[in-house]
């Protein structure tokens, strides 16, 4: 049966300086340069060398491939001095059998990954950094000859198509494999959560019935079934993969939003970008795992997944614990005519390696492709081959995109996808918040059919920085937290929403910004980049979202104050809440997410807030002199920047 054998320890790393390092994957070279500012990042071609012993394999009836999970942008592989694969795409997995150039010892392997600006390979125009480097895991895999497919765009030799039938109660299952020899027989078996065997069969294509189904029914029950496929030649098992499954369908009204296993399951959710301070996107299994646990005590429901491919680790957790996931490519920024095969060979390798996983419910065609686009005939053809490939490939899911803010609701663009979403900082880049419910409803009025979702929404806020009197542009943690306020009651304004993803669940590197807060860094987080401190907002959203009852007090950074009595506001999922002040109780507030109170300050003022358990503190002094860290710097119609 296949095998595998990690690749990722002693490599040998020649970088942009010409010098060489020994090195572990993953790993990329645009960890530090790439989150500093200045757009400067370097871009190229750097080299990885490995030496490695063939692993243990029989010639005469096994094969070993060569698998990377993922390589940025372009990656040029040869094997003991001959070339053997070529990948345009930094974000998805590929694969070659390389038996035939295996030596028993000393194998020497080279690759050559390229982040180089060109027109060829997206994402090239983006406000995020295209981190350079070998920055997934890479494997041998040892597999008999006679095996599943593992040379079509590098998917997992299985499609399984799950959905309920008869009112929920049953499961219709249909698998189609693949395979590489013509001789041999398939053999099928769907197991449960408990490994008990509940279907099964033979043939390359079947259908299987599950009785009494567990629905995959997002954060209630994700559940999972595994479906085993065995294949046999001549009377003995050659090769056997895996892969979970869910048993959901979901659809979408553009009146009430989406649904979910026939229920209604309005979309409230976070994006998320893959990088991290210090790493870059060269991510381990913890570092996602703690994404995936921080979304959750936020109470989400949906990720979308921006703006490429993701880890299928990362996909995995969506599965495990129940969130509805967008997937879409780096079509982004600006239409390149010469990159038309790459937005077709990127869709497919996304939609064949993913297929299986019930948390995706629609394939992204692009991202706010209207930026700079000049070309618009051949980006809207583009835009239509893209939306029919998906179609052809999985008639399951449904297709989006997400429009520019400046793209209007006419623009022909926003209307090839079943159903499109706005990427929309009103409130943030323009001035008037308001101007969220006049637009959302201009386009349901005007399209009344069409369902409308907002795919990016957001506000720079930054826990070091603070003002009494937050206004647009000046970058504080507190009017980040009015904008959403804002937003959030806006979206209880409008259900019809297909989806609300915020931009974004964390702080993310963008080496070409450099105005406003830190250089090269976006911070529209909900949490910083390093994952160490929970923005006001966030709290926001888990008192929307989550179940898990808390109390928490806004502004508790913001210490020094010259106010004779401030306002101390409370995100909270109670229904009450209690203020202390310097060990007395004040007053009792009762209500929905946001309470506040006034306070007056004292030279140093200690305020506790309770309801039932749960409870939080903080400590507030009154100063003569604001504190030069927060201090403002007028910058005239474009807002305020914070200095420290």
């Amino acid at each position: 049966m296949r095998r595998s054998i990690t690749l990722n320890p002693g490599w040998r790393f020649i970088g942009p300086d010409k010098k060489e390092i020994p090195v572990n994957l993953p790993h990329t070279w645009n960890a530090i340069d790439g989150q500093d500012g200045g757009n400067d990042y370097w871009r190229g071609s750097c080299v990885y060398t490995k030496t490695f012993d063939a692993p243990a394999y029989d010639s005469e009836t096994e094969c070993v491939y060569l698998e990377f999970r993922g390589v940025n942008a372009t990656a040029d592989v040869s094997l003991n001095g001959e070339k053997c694969i070529h990948h345009d795409g930094g974000y998805s997995t590929f694969r070659k059998d390389i038996t035939a150039l295996l030596k028993e010892k000393d194998n020497t392997l080279v690759v050559i990954a390229d982040n180089s600006v060109n027109d060829r390979v997206y994402p090239q125009k983006a406000d995020f950094t295209f981190y350079g480097g070998i920055y997934r895991d890479v494997y041998l895999v040892v597999v008999n000859k006679n095996h599943f497919d593992m040379d079509h765009f590098s998917g997992p030799g299985i499609q399984i198509t799950a959905k309920p039938c008869e009112g929920y109660k049953r499961g219709d299952v249909e698998i189609k494999t693949w395979t590489n020899c013509e001789e041999g027989e398939v053999s099928i078996r769907i197991l449960d959560a408990d490994g008990k065997q509940v279907a099964g069969g033979r043939g390359k294509e079947l259908r299987l019935d599950i009785p009494d189904v567990n629905l995959w029914n997002g954060l209630e029950s994700p559940y999972l079934y595994t479906a085993m496929a065995t294949l046999t030649v001549d009377g003995e098992a050659a090769d056997e993969i895996s892969s979970r499954f869910g048993v959901r369908d979901f659809h979408y009204h553009p009146k009430t939003g989406f649904y979910l296993n026939g229920k209604s399951y309005p979309l409230r959710g976070v994006s998320r970008h893959q990088d991290r301070k210090g790493a870059g996107n060269a991510l381990t299994k913890e570092m996602h795992k703690e994404d995936m646990d921080l979304i959750c005590e936020l109470g989400a429901n949906t990720i979308r997944l921006a703006h490429y491919q993701h880890d299928q680790y990362f996909y995995d957790l969506c599965d495990e614990r129940g969130m509805v996931v967008w997937a879409e490519i780096p079509y982004i920024s600006e239409h390149m005519p010469n990159g038309r095969e790459n937005t077709i060979s990127q869709m497919k390798e996304l939609i064949v390696q993913n297929y299986n996983h019930p948390s995706i419910v629609c394939w992204g065609v692009s991202n706010e492709i209207t930026i700079s686009t000049k070309d618009k005939k051949d980006m809207l053809d583009n835009h239509h081959v893209l939306n029919d490939l998906v179609h052809e490939m999985d008639k399951t899911r449904f297709t989006t995109l997400a429009c520019y803010a400046m793209c209007g609701p006419f623009n022909k663009v926003a209307h090839i996808t079943d159903v499109v979403s706005w990427n929309l900082y009103l409130g943030w880049y323009v001035p008037g918040l308001w101007l969220n419910d006049v637009w959302m409803r201009f386009f349901h009025l005007v399209y009344p059919d069409r369902c409308l979702g907002y795919s990016e929404y957001g506000c720079e806020g930054m826990p070091n920085l603070h003002s009494s009197h937050p206004r647009r542009g000046d970058h504080t943690e507190e009017y980040q937290a009015i904008y959403h306020e804002y937003l959030l009651k806006c979206f209880e304004r409008n259900p019809y929403m297909w989806a609300t993803h915020v931009w974004n669940m964390f702080d993310f590197a963008a080496d070409a910004r450099n105005q406003g807060g830190e250089p090269g860094m976006n911070h529209k987080g909900l949490m910083t980049f390093d994952r160490k401190t929970k923005k006001d907002s966030f709290y926001l959203y888990k008192a929307y979202w989550s179940q898990e009852p808390f109390v928490h007090i806004c502004s508790k950074r913001f210490q020094d104050r010259t106010e004779k009595e401030i306002t101390v506001k409370v995100y909270s999922n109670q229904n009450e809440v209690t203020l202390f002040v310097n060990g007395q109780q004040k007053e009792t507030k009762y209500g929905s997410k946001v309470f506040t109170f006034t306070v007056p300050m004292g030279d140093v003022t200690k305020v506790r807030v309770a309801s039932g358990e749960c409870g939080d503190e903080a400590v507030f002094r009154h100063v003569n002199q604001p504190n030069p860290a927060y201090s403002l710097k007028d910058t005239g119609d474009k807002g305020a920047n914070w200095t420290k």
